[in-house]
């Protein structure tokens, strides 16, 4: 008898160890195609957030137009309307950045050429002494012509990348028709492939989209705020169009990457090269100090207390978030930084307050 009951155990215990060999043979599967799904999305996470952002910020326009269209004519018109006021106004920007570039690069290599770098030292006293040591020291007009040659590589540069980013754009407006048009389709995936209940993927969901929210309105508020503050300065400095190159200033800093430095430095560089030095210094303690500022305090201020994040974890979310995943990580670091202590929330609710984790 006492041995039947030691073979038995011994034939649950090899059962067990069989079935647990399978469940983690099954789960190694089950994870190296996941890895592999992650691989192969990988290149589109770009192309998929910004499509992911823009069909959460157009969302209650296009549930109008679904009112009075078919489904798949109501994407196609709301991607036409969503490419007319992004895109837009953003070609106008670049056209207007590269216009006014190249016509910097041309003025750099032209002052360089006639020798007005000297004209402008001759006429300030105090910058007379050193003119001979500049000149003994450094070939100037060497270095314009250098400098000016840099720019036009960087324009190149910055036209090859811009191609890249065109792909993008295309393929995340390709993404989002189908996001606005099988929106249900995909939320009815993402609660069935959930490993949350319910209710708690539908916590998630409306977390990304709050977060989405904060970011964008939080972006444009900062935006409207440097593009104020750049246009007066250039206001106040007696600079050609301040309204225009306020607006400018205003529609590049929302562009993840880049910001207001890219009108406001050149600005100081032409200043500089006109002799007004004192409007140069200006310009460039206002656009690296005020202007600045305004970037890195005032936009994680506005964006965490919207995201419910304290303004160290926003800020470290959005700088970290850019620096992980680029351009697409102005949205990516927030939205993973704020479903991190909600996905803890559910875990201690699941594990109970009393009980040892």
């Amino acid at each position: 008898m006492h041995e039947e009951l030691e073979a038995s155990a011994l034939a649950d215990q090899e059962q067990k160890v069989s079935i647990d060999v399978f469940v983690l043979a099954r789960l190694a599967v089950t994870l190296a195609f996941i890895v592999g799904a992650l691989l192969v999305a990988a290149p589109f996470l770009p192309a998929l957030t910004w499509a992911l952002v823009l069909a959460v910020l157009f969302i209650r326009p296009h549930h109008l137009l679904e009112r009075i269209l078919p489904r798949s004519f109501a994407a196609g018109v709301s991607i036409l309307i969503i490419g007319l006021v992004v895109v837009g106004p953003l070609l106008l920007v670049i056209e207007r950045i590269v216009s006014e570039a190249a016509s910097g690069v041309a003025y750099v290599q032209q002052a360089a050429q006639e020798g007005d770098w000297r004209m402008m030292l001759k006429a300030h006293p105090w910058l007379a002494s050193l003119q001979h040591w500049f000149e003994r020291k450094f070939d100037l007009q060497s270095i314009f012509s250098q400098v000016g040659a840099f720019l036009t590589n960087l324009a190149a540069n910055f036209l090859r990348a811009s191609t890249g980013q065109v792909i993008t754009t295309l393929l995340a407006f390709y993404l989002l028709f189908f996001l606005l048009r099988d929106r249900a389709a995909a939320l009815q995936m993402v609660a069935r492939l959930s490993p949350f209940s319910n209710l708690e993927t539908g916590k998630i969901i409306v977390r990304v989209r709050d977060t989405v929210h904060a970011i964008i309105f939080g972006t444009l508020a900062v935006a409207a705020l440097q593009g104020l503050l750049g246009g007066f300065m250039f206001w106040a400095l007696d600079l050609n169009s301040p309204a225009l190159w306020g607006l400018i200033m205003g529609l590049v800093s929302i562009v993840p990457v880049l910001g207001s430095f890219v009108i406001w430095i050149p600005a100081t560089i032409y200043l500089l090269i006109e002799g007004r030095w004192a409007a140069a210094l200006i310009l460039g303690l206002w656009g690296g100090v005020v202007i600045a500022s305004v970037d890195n305090l005032v936009r994680p201020l506005l964006i965490g207390d919207s995201m419910r994040l304290h303004t160290v974890p926003a800020f470290i979310a959005m700088l970290g978030g850019l620096q992980f995943f680029g351009a697409s990580g102005i949205f990516l670091g927030p939205i993973v930084m704020t479903l991190c202590p909600l996905l803890l929330d559910f875990w201690r609710r699941r594990v109970g307050p009393d009980q040892p984790a």
